[in-house]
């Protein structure tokens, strides 16, 4: 069962939320929604659950126009950032109401909840209600409700955001592996580029209700298409610094020039926006093209293991990601490096014109 999205927008009120969206997932993908807050994500999966229906364009189950059908004639299943259980009703009757509305057999009903209880490692908690379950026993149970149904397309609206860190990880190997043995087309929408990367499969970048790109995740992350996908797919975003290709030579803004080398060296002379990932920039030098930045702290923002540092100089502000805890006073001096072989290269209007050759790591 394949999915097609074909030329489709959705107007509420005169605010365009989705515009242009031409989209075909095939069967058996996993496909990641990716964009900030108001990107469109979830209006996107409410037109391809059926919620909605688009202003223009059609939708298309496998070949089939299905446009104008509502979600009770598709065979869509959606979770939910909340936890959406009936709370009278134990954890087998959770998982098993879908079935029992569409009058399945009774040994079939048990079977299938038996099933999906045992895949989620649930078959402790069947007959517990869902106030007596943790946050994560509850999104268990909201899961299995909506893949008992075994649903041609099942739909994740941010479904772990209210999940705390440990039980996420564990979530998304436990996404992996179900839908690793099943046939249907998955949709999970996240906000968080490193949640995307965890998951793999396709990931499909929106921003301000367009489709961006879209692609295998690794090739997205590493390939973007465009500084808005290159920015969506980075966190924190990309480094976007002004420039200019002079022959052999690269310009920062005036500021700051360094050999081009022969990967960006065969760039036309002229000006560039130039992307260096925030997670390449070091405090000490790495490798035999190494260009160093002499700047200013703006602020070091710890969290946990990691630390966000914000750094200015005359010309540009940049932030830089370090493994570790590193500690910095405002307007300290520092000296960092980031290797040219490295460096992303995109034309005035934001179009990707250099992708570096060695992309190893994130």
């Amino acid at each position: 069962m394949s999915l097609t999205l074909e030329n489709m927008d959705r107007v509420v009120g005169g605010e365009t939320h989705i515009a242009d969206m031409n989209l075909t997932l095939e069967p058996g993908s996993f496909n990641v929604l990716l964009g900030r807050t108001l990107s469109g994500k979830t209006s996107l999966m409410r037109l391809m659950a059926g919620l909605d229906t688009p202003t223009r364009g059609r939708i298309l189950m496998n070949g089939e126009d299905v446009t104008g059908r509502s979600v009770r004639h598709r065979n869509v299943s959606m979770v939910y950032q909340q936890f959406i259980n009936y709370p009278g009703l134990s954890v087998y009757d959770n998982i098993a109401s879908p079935l029992k509305l569409a009058r399945v057999p009774r040994a079939e009903i048990d079977r299938r909840v038996r099933q999906i209880a045992e895949m989620l490692h649930m078959e402790h908690l069947l007959e517990r209600l869902p106030l007596e379950l943790s946050g994560g026993q509850q999104q268990r149970t909201a899961m299995g409700r909506a893949l008992v149904k075994d649903a041609d397309v099942v739909l994740f609206d941010e479904p772990l955001v209210n999940l705390d860190y440990k039980l996420r990880e564990e979530f998304r190997e436990e996404l992996r592996a179900v839908f690793s043995e099943r046939n249907c087309i998955a949709v999970y929408a996240t906000t968080e580029p490193g949640e995307a990367l965890a998951l793999g499969g396709n990931t499909a970048v929106l921003h301000e209700g367009r489709l961006v790109q879209y692609g295998a995740t690794e090739d997205v992350y590493h390939r973007p298409g465009n500084i808005a996908a290159a920015e969506m797919f980075s966190e924190p975003p990309i480094n976007i610094v002004t420039g200019s290709v002079s022959g052999t030579e690269i310009r920062f803004d005036e500021s700051l020039h360094f050999p081009a080398g022969e990967a960006l060296g065969k760039l036309s002379p002229g000006d560039y926006r130039f992307g260096i990932r925030a997670s390449h920039i070091t405090l000490e030098p790495r490798a035999s093209d190494d260009v160093e930045l002499r700047m200013s702290v703006d602020i070091a923002e710890i969290s946990g293991s990691e630390t966000f540092l914000h750094v200015h100089n005359d010309h540009f502000h940049m932030t830089v990601h370090l493994d570790g805890v590193h500690e910095f006073a405002v307007d300290e001096p520092v000296t960092l490096y980031f290797p040219a072989h490295k460096v992303y290269a995109f034309d005035p209007d934001g179009a990707v014109v250099h992708i570096p050759a060695h992309l190893g790591g994130i």
